[in-house]
């Protein structure tokens, strides 16, 4: 196979904004392998929370040119054995298994799902994300973008402005809604005490309010909470299930987290055994990343499929969203 990692930079509709950073663009990149006269394609959203920058993406890509990429697409196990041991970026590794994927569906003239053993779902209603914003113009926001087709609310808010957002979306949002902190608080007890003032409102759950290593705060939150916790930053490649059973009452599986659909595929179903909520998750990408997490999403509680519909110019087309239903384009 013939390996080639491009860059592309998706600039946004607007400025997205959570807890802890604020983006005008992402820089990406598209793995593309090559064999036979078929092409496959995976996407790599860096992520600076895990370290991973664009620079330390094309020095492991160029190590992971060196020691794997040999490997014939007959050899599957081989590969993800190979990947898997490479200690690549997460997202690197995912985007590079999702291209060897997609050239071996081609080859097998197959169906990535069916490829990859699983259920498909012809369309998976999906949330819709808030970015940060003065309270005052969430309104307008919600309006402009016409999110009352979406079947949930996802709301990224901070310790200090937590109330005052929920409360101001909840005066025009009928819809159920996630509140997503990103690791914004710094105990159990101011969490315990926001989510009492938001306890008339239609909460499904709250999503990683504490940082990930606050492990004995997380187990206090949960034994304390009023809504479901939800974990997203705490679950990476090899998450740790006999501590998060502990910490949470579902997860947040991230593909660019996770490292390949093979492990996102075991995380999804260790967490089902562990009697754990799950939903699928995503990073700004485009529909070409965001189609792995369409597939999984048959397997899950929840999806949040929205982060193609920040980019502007949204290059490849491949999911459409009608009524905040994703399905195949």
């Amino acid at each position: 196979m013939e390996w080639e990692l491009i860059p592309i930079k998706l600039e946004l509709k607007y400025t997205w904004k959570i807890s802890r950073n604020t983006s005008e663009y992402k820089q990406n990149f598209i793995v593309q392998c090559k064999q036979n006269g078929l092409i496959g394609l995976g996407e790599v959203a860096p992520n600076i929370r895990y370290q991973e920058t664009p620079e330390s993406i094309v020095a492991a890509f160029q190590d992971f040119k060196l020691t794997c990429s040999v490997i014939s697409i007959e050899n599957w196990d081989d590969f993800e054995r190979n990947l898997f041991q490479s200690q690549l970026p997460n997202a690197l590794q995912f985007g590079i298994e999702a291209a060897y994927v997609n050239l071996l569906a081609q080859t097998k003239k197959q169906s990535i799902p069916a490829v990859l053993g699983i259920p498909t779902k012809k369309q998976i209603g999906s949330c819709y994300t808030l970015p940060m914003m003065e309270t005052s113009e969430l309104a307008a926001f919600y309006e402009q973008h016409q999110l009352g087709r979406f079947q949930y609310i996802k709301v990224k808010v901070n310790a200090a402005k937590a109330t005052e957002i929920i409360e101001a979306v909840a005066s025009f949002c009928k819809q159920p809604i996630l509140i997503d902190g990103n690791e914004a608080w710094e105990n159990a007890a101011d969490v315990v005490a926001f989510l009492k003032t938001v306890a008339a409102y239609p909460i499904k759950f709250i999503e990683q309010p504490l940082p990930a290593q606050f492990v004995e705060e997380y187990k206090i939150l949960k034994q304390q909470a009023t809504v479901p916790v939800f974990a997203d930053e705490s679950v990476l490649n090899n998450p740790n299930f006999d501590l998060l059973v502990d910490q949470f009452h579902g997860i947040n599986m991230k593909l660019m987290k996770a490292g390949s659909f093979v492990n996102g595929i075991r995380i999804i179903n260790e967490a089902k055994q562990r009697n754990l909520q799950t939903m699928v998750g995503c990073m700004v990408e485009t529909t070409l990343g965001i189609q792995g997490a369409f597939y999984l999403a048959a397997l899950t509680d929840y999806a949040d499929l929205d982060g193609c519909l920040i980019v502007a110019d949204e290059p490849y087309h491949l999911l459409k969203e009608t009524n905040g239903l994703f399905e195949l384009a």
